[in-house]
């Protein structure tokens, strides 16, 4: 049997290979029987919405929808939904087709979203790790993505279930309108399901790196996660971990947004910044930061390619990442380096996850237990 960290969010780490190769076939099974033949036809343009990680999924998974499917699709935050869903989406009739997010299928902005959604008359689909929570109850359909039991800690093997939805949704729409033959289909599949052995390895070389870096940078107070692509949400997600584990400040932008603003922060300050960049399109462009990020006196972190020449020479710390994946599935893998950070980074400033410590902190009270808005004008 698998030995895992006492550290529970280091085990849900160090799981999930085993998740994935586990839950792999009977999430695409499940994937498949969602929708029958002319709904999945039907599909012209996704919206993907939902709260925090799950937000942070569909930012992730935009590329795959468009570079997969084929498809138009927008990531939206879900208060947003009280903002668009007045208002005509798109002229094909049931469309777009609306994914709405929630491991807890509680969570009162992302219920709020599906229905105002399915009211306006749009197909909705829970995607939920609780198919009999109120999400499902208010979606049209309802995709199970429940995970086998384990210890508590911020979502680690939630995440990786969301986006292994979400990626074997886009290559089932892409397969169904013919973009690929059945055989090309599951050779993607495939290919998703092998990123099981790239998080596998990454995690096995960086595992005791990224416990350095925590106990070297546990008295900083702020923390920036950099990248761009399907990676500005594994950016995002980043510094969701960080706050949620140990109680720092740190936040995710864009490559190209930082130059513009974070660029400008107080050049006292070291500021910890992770460039998170898997060597496709945007990462030339991360190389042009490093000369900046220097002058200005960052501590710079590389989260890219064990082979990288582009970025990882110039950084002061390159936890590198294992195996070579497809840009569209890259933050299955690139998000694992965080993770680990952040989990060490709880240990190394004692800090309980989600501020247990405190009883100031109720988040089911503040993002449960709010009040649903069933109907907007435009």
């Amino acid at each position: 049997m698998t030995q895992y960290s006492e550290n529970s969010m280091i085990a849900q780490v160090q799981s999930l290979p085993e998740l994935i190769r586990s839950e792999f076939d009977a999430l695409d099974g499940r994937v498949r029987q969602l929708m029958n033949h002319d709904e999945w036809l039907s599909v012209k343009r996704v919206v993907i919405t939902g709260c925090g990680d799950s937000h942070m999924a569909g930012v992730a998974a935009e590329l795959a929808f468009e570079q997969i499917a084929g498809i138009p699709t927008e990531p939206m935050r879900a208060m947003d939904a009280r903002y668009a869903a007045p208002y005509k989406l798109s002229h094909f009739p049931r469309n777009p087709l609306v994914f709405g997010i929630s491991v807890s299928g509680t969570v009162s902005r992302t219920r709020e979203a599906v229905g105002l959604f399915r009211g306006q008359g749009l197909p909705t689909v829970a995607i939920t790790g609780n198919p009999q929570s109120p999400l499902a109850q208010v979606a049209e359909k309802v995709l199970d993505c429940s995970l086998p039991e384990f210890p508590f800690a911020p979502g680690v093997r939630s995440y990786r279930m969301s986006l292994l939805a979400l990626y074997l949704l886009a290559i089932r729409l892409g397969e169904v309108q013919d973009r690929y033959s059945q055989r090309e289909a599951n050779s993607l599949r495939e290919e998703l399901r092998r990123t099981a052995d790239a998080v596998e390895a990454t995690t096995e070389a960086v595992n005791e790196q990224t416990a350095e870096l925590a106990n070297a940078m546990s008295e900083e107070k702020s923390f920036v996660f950099v990248g761009d692509g399907p990676n500005f949400g594994t950016a995002l997600f980043g510094a969701a971990k960080v706050i949620e584990a140990a109680g720092r400040h740190a936040m995710g932008q864009e490559t190209e947004e930082w130059a513009h603003l974070q660029y400008f922060t107080d050049v006292e300050s070291a500021t910890p910044s992770f460039l998170i960049s898997p060597g496709y399109r945007g990462h030339h462009r991360v190389g042009e930061l490093m000369e900046p990020l220097r002058r200005i006196g960052r501590s710079i972190v590389a989260i890219t390619p064990q082979d990288d020449r582009v970025v990882a020479p110039d950084a002061d710390w390159h936890l590198p990442v294992h195996g070579q994946v497809r840009e569209a599935f890259t933050p299955l893998v690139y998000a694992a380096p965080v993770e680990l950070f952040a989990a060490h980074l709880s240990d190394a400033v004692g800090k309980p996850f989600f501020r247990r410590d405190n009883v100031a902190y109720d988040p089911g009270k503040d993002i449960r237990d709010t009040t649903i808005v069933e109907s907007v004008e435009a």
